[in-house]
């Protein structure tokens, strides 16, 4: 399993992602995602920066990690076609390591532009279409598109790395993942069960994962000295996770994220998330989506302040655990 590190945006500025980023690959790991945000999920979190421009930056100041958006909609608050251009600048200041991870996006981030917030099946069908018309750009053609949710108007993408850009879909269960993995070349998923890989796997049509696809996860941990400050710091600004995707999907800012989570306790956190200074509570958990097949999977420290301390500290006795 490749290790991968979160540059998480909603809870750092601009500037500090680019450092945590070097540091990250300083430290060893493997890869790096990014979150693509307009709000954080909690006030707490205090950060939403544009995640493209951070890439870009990223991009530049990293040599060896690959990158990818983790994930980013391209159908409300993003034009696939612009989606497509941004991918394909970014793949080429990466020279080559990016990979483009798409889902169907969250209302949190997407009310913003004043749209309407479609119902799951519509954003579904909105994100199929988005593929479509990403995958054509990428062809360096002239693209002509009239569907049912996107139009696209004698458009080409001018600087175009060869190949394109791989695109890894978020899926949750076998609906999703019927349509998605014909699509994609990469599983996205946030939970280690076995039957999102057996399924997408079983999939006609879709790359197999452990040969040209990857699964790739993401798990949350509070990495601390301090057990107690661990917890305290994961419940005020992480208990968003408890919620779930069916609830995270739908609620449209902070202040909804706050009321819906107000009732979660700290052991309930503490319960899910690997808190304090125990590492191999931390692989414990790792060992969960190793155990149902994930190919890769990216931490998320959880504590803007605290990135720098975890990789000065934590990280690389860490890793080293997970590898062996």
């Amino acid at each position: 399993m490749r290790i991968g590190y979160t540059l998480m945006t909603e809870q750092s500025g601009p500037k500090d992602l680019v450092r945590w980023a070097v540091g990250a690959e300083e430290a060893g790991f493997d890869f790096e995602v990014m979150s693509d945000h307009y709000f954080p999920w909690l006030s707490s979190q205090g950060h939403a920066p544009y995640a493209w421009s951070v890439l870009g930056a990223v991009a530049h100041a990293t040599e060896r990690v690959d990158l990818m958006t983790y994930v980013t909609c391209p159908t409300i608050r993003y034009h696939p076609a612009v989606v497509a251009q941004k991918a394909a600048t970014v793949q080429l200041l990466a020279d080559g390591r990016f990979t483009l991870g798409l889902g169907s996006g969250e209302n949190l981030n997407e009310h913003v532009v004043g749209e309407r917030w479609p119902a799951v099946a519509t954003r579904q069908d909105m994100l199929e279409e988005a593929i479509e018309v990403i995958r054509a750009l990428h062809t360096g053609e002239l693209v002509d598109h009239h569907g049912e949710h996107f139009r696209v108007e004698s458009a080409r993408i001018w600087d175009l790395p060869d190949g394109g850009v791989p695109i890894g879909v978020a899926v949750s269960g076998e609906e999703s993942i019927a349509r998605f993995a014909p699509l994609a070349d990469h599983l996205v998923a946030v939970e280690p069960k076995a039957e999102l890989v057996e399924g997408w796997n079983a999939t006609e049509g879709a790359p197999t994962i452990g040969g040209a696809a990857r699964a790739i996860g993401q798990i949350p941990i509070c990495w601390d000295p301090d057990e107690k400050a661990a917890i305290e710091r994961a419940h005020d600004q992480f208990r968003w996770f408890a919620g779930g995707w069916a609830v995270n999907a739908d609620l449209p800012t902070t202040a909804g994220f706050n009321g819906a989570t107000q009732f979660v306790r700290r052991e309930d956190v503490a319960g899910s998330i690997p808190c304090g200074p125990d590492l191999d509570a931390i692989a414990e958990a790792v060992a969960e989506f190793d155990t149902a097949g994930f190919t890769d999977l990216a931490l998320v420290q959880i504590g803007g302040e605290h990135q720098e301390r975890f990789l000065a500290e934590a990280a690389g006795p860490l890793l080293e655990r997970l590898r062996s």
